[in-house]
C-alpha cells in the first residue's frame, strides 16, 4: 500500500496527530521545536505556532473553540493560538517529576473526556523507569486534580481506548521493554485494572510508539525504527503491517472526511538521511477501515 506524503514537515519529533472534523484539518506537534502544527486538507495550507516549553501531546477542549489541553515539560496547560505565530499557555496543573530532565510524552482523552498523559526522562539511554502515567479530571466537588495512576515505566506510549471505552491500551517503547498492555477500564471512575500483556513487540519489527483505534476495535501502533504501522485485532493478533518511507513513524490518527485516512507523523533523526530524505514528514495511508472521532476534554 502506497503511503502518500502529506507534508515534508521535517519535524524533529512529529507526534500527537489529531483530526478536527469541524475544520477538516490535521493538528500535531513537534516536541523539541515546541510547536503546534496545522494542515488544512482542502487547501494544503500549513501553519504552526511556537510555545515556551516542549509540547508533547494535545487534545481538543470541548466548548472552547481553538483551545487545547497539552502535556508539556512542567505540567499540563491550556493552549490557544495567536495571530503572531505564538501559543498562549495557561497553567492547568504542575507535576512533580521524579527526576530533573523529564517531560510529558504520549497522551489523549478517554471516551468520557478525561485527559491521560505519561511522563518520561528525556535521556532514554539512561533507561530509568521514572516515567509515570497521570489522569486529569474534575471531581464531583468541582476540584481539579492531576492524579498518578500507573508506574513505573521508562517511556509510556501508545495510549488508546477501545470504541466502548472499556479497554485501555498502553505501551512502553523503550528498547528494554517494547511491550503493549491492555487494561479493563472502569468508565465511571476512570480507573484501569487487570493489566495484562496485549502484545510483546520484542517479537515483531519496530518499537511500539503512538497508537490509534479504528471503528472495528482494532489497535494501530507505529513500529518505530521499522518504518511500519501495525494493526492488531482486539485479541492481540497481528492483522497487517503497512509501510511508510521513513524509519521512525511516531504516531497515527484517523482523519479525512470519512475518517478513512490514517495519518502518520514521524521523527527526523540526526545523521545521514540519504536513505530516508522524507524523515520528519507527515504521511497518509488508506487502510480500508474507518476510525473514530477523537474525544475532547470536557473541562
Amino acid at each position: 500500500m502506497q503511503a502518500d506524503l502529506v507534508l515534508d514537515a521535517r519535524n524533529a519529533t512529529g507526534e500527537s496527530p489529531v483530526w478536527r472534523a469541524d475544520e477538516q484539518a490535521l493538528y500535531w506537534v513537534d516536541i523539541p521545536a515546541k510547536q503546534l502544527h496545522r494542515w488544512h486538507a482542502a487547501s494544503g495550507a500549513h501553519t504552526h505556532w511556537t510555545g515556551d516549553e516542549m509540547l508533547a501531546c494535545i487534545a481538543p477542549r470541548t466548548g472552547h473553540a481553538g483551545q487545547w489541553i497539552a502535556g508539556m515539560e512542567s505540567g499540563l496547560f491550556v493552549l490557544a493560538t495567536r495571530a503572531d505565530g505564538t501559543l498562549a499557555a495557561s497553567a492547568l496543573a504542575g507535576v512533580s517529576h521524579a527526576e530533573r530532565g523529564m517531560r510529558f510524552n504520549d497522551g489523549r482523552c478517554d471516551r468520557q473526556g478525561r485527559f491521560w498523559a505519561g511522563t518520561m526522562l528525556m535521556d532514554m539511554a539512561a533507561a530509568r523507569d521514572v516515567g509515570r502515567v497521570y489522569r486529569y479530571q474534575s471531581d464531583v466537588n468541582a476540584e481539579v486534580a492531576l492524579r498518578l495512576q500507573l508506574d513505573p515505566l521508562i517511556v509510556p506510549n501508545g495510549m488508546a481506548f477501545s470504541p466502548d471505552g472499556r479497554t485501555m491500551y498502553l505501551s512502553d517503547s523503550h528498547p528494554n521493554v517494547q511491550t503493549i498492555w491492555a487494561f479493563d477500564y472502569d468508565t465511571a471512575s476512570g480507573t484501569p485494572h487487570n493489566r495484562r500483556v496485549f502484545v510483546d513487540m520484542k517479537q515483531l519489527p519496530g518499537r511500539p510508539d503512538g497508537a490509534a483505534v479504528d471503528a472495528d476495535g482494532c489497535y494501530w501502533i507505529c513500529g518505530n525504527d521499522a518504518g511500519l504501522v501495525h494493526r492488531f485485532t482486539p485479541d492481540g493478533k497481528l492483522d497487517r503491517s503497512l509501510a511508510v518511507p521513513v524509519k521512525k513513524p511516531a504516531m497515527c490518527a484517523f482523519g479525512g472526511a470519512q475518517l478513512d485516512t490514517l495519518y502518520v507523523t514521524s521523527i527526523r533523526p540526526g545523521g545521514d538521511l540519504s536513505d530516508q530524505p522524507l524523515a520528519g514528514g507527515v504521511f497518509a495511508l488508506n487502510p480500508g477501515v474507518k476510525g473514530l472521532v477523537e474525544p475532547e476534554c470536557v473541562f
